[in-house]
């Protein structure tokens, strides 16, 4: 087993896994390119008996109607006569150590029993926690897409109940903390909705249900919910900074900049829209952003990231939990803080104290 950037080097191989970055575009519309030039790649080298697995996450059908077409174009080879197609979507969660490859469950589908057999045995002989077999590509494509749509919508509930709660005056954590008593209750908290899943998926089955005639009306929903939510901070953030009379205008701290606890990966992070939107705000003096886990240089004349907190800052939003931010904060937080500071616990993983207040 070798690494390459050539691919000449894929040219003796029989098995071709596909798991490319499947985004939206700036209208919010399934992004397939990527996927389709892998489609080209392999297809240039396609043999007789090879066989082609997708893990890319796709809209039912994609695999399909526009993968499989590609591969037999271009190989002028036929599907389930000359060369199998398979799709076992990704499951990995960057950050997430307890949930890797070997610790869960892999779906798996084939192009007709004898592909499907092929793909389940493969998965099967490096995955200890097992496969699931279903009955066809379409089923595993949806399987997948649904995953990230019941977590988009239940946050988006959550989010809703803390829109409401912060204009009745009551505090949302304890709130929930009261109705998780209850048995059956699905516990979730309100927060920032980003990445390359919950935030992109929800678009990939309303785009396909939309092209045979139908309007989805949860899920759209629930992404404008999660979306707005980056304003809805910033507005209770300023709303609270603005009760400090002494100070015309404030030194603000964000704390994380990825789009989940643990992890370096930014992709469409709510935490740029959060920077952006206090940039512009006349009563804020600094605004700098701190992540140990994100590189400094990656994102030079863009945002002002910082490696080490040096000032004593009027605001501080606690956007993403790392472990190391949590630490930092415990352990060197007077070095950061004075006794006025606001600090906005967005997922409520602070100590409650004077300074801390949740949505």
């Amino acid at each position: 087993m070798f690494f390459s950037c050539y691919e000449k080097d894929i040219s003796k191989c029989n098995i071709f896994i596909i798991t490319v970055p499947t985004p939206i575009d700036k209208y919010k519309k399934p992004d397939l390119s990527s996927l389709k030039q892998a489609s080209q790649i392999v297809g240039k080298y396609l043999k007789k008996k090879d066989l082609v697995i997708f893990e890319s996450t796709v809209f039912p059908g994609a695999t399909e109607e526009i993968c499989n077409p590609i591969l037999e174009k271009r190989s002028k080879l036929k599907l389930n006569k000359d060369f199998y197609i398979g799709y076992s979507p990704e499951r990995l969660s960057s950050g997430d150590a307890k949930h890797g490859l070997k610790k869960i469950v892999k779906i798996t589908s084939g192009s007709n029993k004898l592909a499907a057999n092929m793909v389940n045995n493969l998965y099967k002989s490096i995955i200890p926690k097992g496969t699931y077999l279903v009955s066809s590509i379409k089923v595993a494509e949806s399987a997948k897409v649904i995953e990230n749509i019941q977590r988009d919508v239940n946050i988006a509930l959550i989010n809703e109940f803390a829109i409401n709660f912060s204009k009745l005056g009551i505090k949302t954590n304890e709130v929930l903390k009261a109705a998780g008593t209850k048995w059956n209750f699905a516990k979730f908290l309100p927060g920032l909705v980003g990445g390359h899943c919950i935030a992109v998926d929800p678009y990939y089955l309303y785009h396909k249900a939309k092209r045979v005639g139908y309007n989805n009306k949860l899920i759209p929903i629930s992404r404008k919910i999660n979306d707005d939510m980056s304003s809805f901070v910033v507005k209770r953030f300023l709303s609270v900074l603005k009760e400090t009379k002494t100070i015309s205008r404030f030194k603000v701290l964000i704390m994380g900049l990825a789009f989940k606890e643990n992890s370096s990966d930014t992709r469409n992070s709510p935490v740029f829209h959060i920077y952006r939107l206090l940039k512009r705000k006349k009563c804020i003096k600094n605004i700098h952003i701190y992540d140990p886990l994100v590189k400094i240089n990656s994102f030079k004349n863009k945002i002002k990231m910082i490696s080490k907190l040096k000032i004593k800052y009027d605001g501080i939003i606690v956007a993403v939990p790392h472990n190391v931010i949590l630490s930092k904060y415990y352990k060197e937080n007077k070095k950061f803080t004075h006794d006025n500071t606001k600090v906005f616990d967005i997922k409520y993983v602070i100590k409650p104290e004077k300074r801390v207040f949740p949505l």
